[in-house]
Parts: structure tokens; sequence; C-alpha cells
């Protein structure tokens, strides 16, 4: 039996050290983005965003070490519920050509002075990808956005 890509789905949580209006801010606010985005980044690299935070809106992230190794997402809102959940329909490849279109669902629950921020991401390719994805780009992700708002603490 075949999976359908929209049964391949990776599910992440992780305890953030802030309340549920500052994480949001953070993860969709381009300002904050750039910081959080580079922040354990050795080489400053390169990194560009838009975002229109909107139903309907587009948010806009090219990043990568330099003009030739470049990452891209586009990201259309279609779900915005600040601070408590956010929907996207996500288009992103790489400098290899490869493009993969995902739908994104994060919550934003608040715990105790903490936000526990949960990934529901759905439509990967393969499981492949799912588990690249759920051990290395929202772990990433995760570790950049607690690293933010450790750094003041």
């Amino acid at each position: 039996m075949t999976e359908t890509t929209e049964a391949i789905t990776m599910t992440m949580t992780r305890l953030i050290p802030a309340p549920p209006e500052e994480v949001f801010d953070a993860y969709t606010d381009a300002e904050k983005q750039k910081i959080w985005f580079s922040i354990l980044s050795t080489e400053p690299g390169i990194v560009e965003i838009e975002v229109d935070l909107r139903v309907g809106g587009v948010q806009s992230t090219v990043w990568g070490p330099n003009r030739d190794e470049l990452f891209h997402e586009t990201q259309l809102f279609t779900v915005v519920d600040r601070p408590h959940r956010l929907v996207t329909t996500s288009t992103g490849g790489g400098p290899d050509g490869m493009e993969m279109t995902t739908t994104v669902d994060v919550t934003f629950e608040e715990h105790d002075g903490n936000t526990l921020v949960t990934v529901v991401q759905s439509g990967f390719p393969n499981v492949e990808m799912r588990d690249f994805f759920g051990t290395q780009v929202w772990v990433g992700a995760f570790d950049r956005i607690e690293a933010y708002f450790n750094r003041n603490r």
C-alpha cells in the first residue's frame, strides 16, 4: 500500500521560554525572524524576509551561505489567529532545484508563562523528507527561536 502525500505528516513540539504573544510575534515578524534565523550561525550568510501577515498574505524567505547556494520558501497564510495559531501553505526549495509544497499548522499555547509550540506539517512527498524535517529542519528552527529568547535572560 502506498501512502498519499497528505498522509505523510510530522508533528513537533517545543516549550519556548516566553509568553505566546512574544513567541507568535518572533515567529511572524520579519525583523525578529532575521535575528533568530541566523542567531546560531558562525558565518553571516544571507537572510532576506518579507511578511504580509494576513489571511491571503505571503511570507517570502531567501537564505543561504552565499548567492550561489540559496534556499527559498514562500508561505501563503490561510489562518492567522494571533497569538494562538498560524496555518500556511508552504512552497520551498534549494540550490538543487527540488521543490516541495506542504501545509504547516503551528499552535502557540500558554504553559506556565512559557509557550508550547506545536508544528504539524503535512503533505511530504516521502517519509525520508518528513524525517529530515523532523530531525533537522524544525529542531534547528526551534533551537534558534529558543536562543533568541534566552539571549537576554
